[in-house]
């Protein structure tokens, strides 16, 4: 009687999953059954076959201690160091030296004229309207030949993030950007240009503005 409760006991506690006799087995018995099955899904063993890929390595060890021995990583760095001992210095001494901008560098902002001395700003107002920043200002009044001129054209460069939009949404080139970024100020209110500032701006980088824009041209 004894052995009889003693056995169905057993057997139930197998069943059950809390005693797994199935898993004492020899090298030759197969492994089955619904618990083994799981236990041999691939989500199940991720972390096994990690550590297995990181215990074979080639050479890992091996590579490690050649590396703490030789101290091959300072040598490469002291290569490195030796190779550029050999090379012009990057270094200029700026402001008696600079180095050269691209066509495209937005700097300081401008206005240009025509040959004729006459204003490129047609007003169409682009400019302002697409600045992210609302730090342009336009005004403009009727002119005797129907066109339209600008009576005020301010830029808040406080506010200006140098973005070129209204340079490129200018169909007359009018608002440009120069490569002068030379221009800081003692007080806030200077850097608050308003018209004659900037074609006072474009008088003066006129030559260096129209050199910029053919340079440029077969790009846009």
């Amino acid at each position: 009687m004894i052995t009889r409760g003693v056995n169905r006991v057993a057997s139930n506690l197998k069943y059950s999953g809390v005693l797994n006799l199935g898993g004492v087995r020899g090298f030759a018995t197969p492994q089955t059954g619904p618990h083994v099955v799981a236990s041999q899904a691939p989500g199940n063993n991720t972390k096994a076959a990690a550590v297995k890929h990181h215990a074979q390595r080639p050479g890992s060890a091996l590579d490690k201690a050649s590396e703490l021995f030789f101290f091959t990583e300072i040598l490469r760095g002291m290569w490195v160091v030796a190779e550029q001992a050999f090379k012009p210095p990057y270094t200029i001494m700026y402001p008696f030296e600079k180095s050269p901008l691209s066509p495209r560098f937005r700097g300081e902002h401008a206005l240009r004229r025509y040959p004729t001395g006459e204003e490129r700003c047609i007003a169409c107002k682009l400019c302002e309207a697409i600045c992210p920043a609302s730090a342009i200002t336009i005004e403009s009044e009727a002119r005797d030949d129907g066109a339209r001129r600008t009576t005020r054209y301010d830029i808040d460069m406080t506010k200006c993030i140098y973005c070129g939009y209204c340079q490129e949404a200018c169909p007359v080139d009018a608002i440009v950007e120069t490569q002068n970024a030379e221009y800081s100020t003692e007080t806030r209110e200077e850097l608050l240009y308003n018209k004659e500032k900037l074609l006072a701006n474009g008088d003066r980088a006129e030559a260096e503005i129209a050199a910029n824009i053919v340079a440029d041209h077969p790009y846009r």
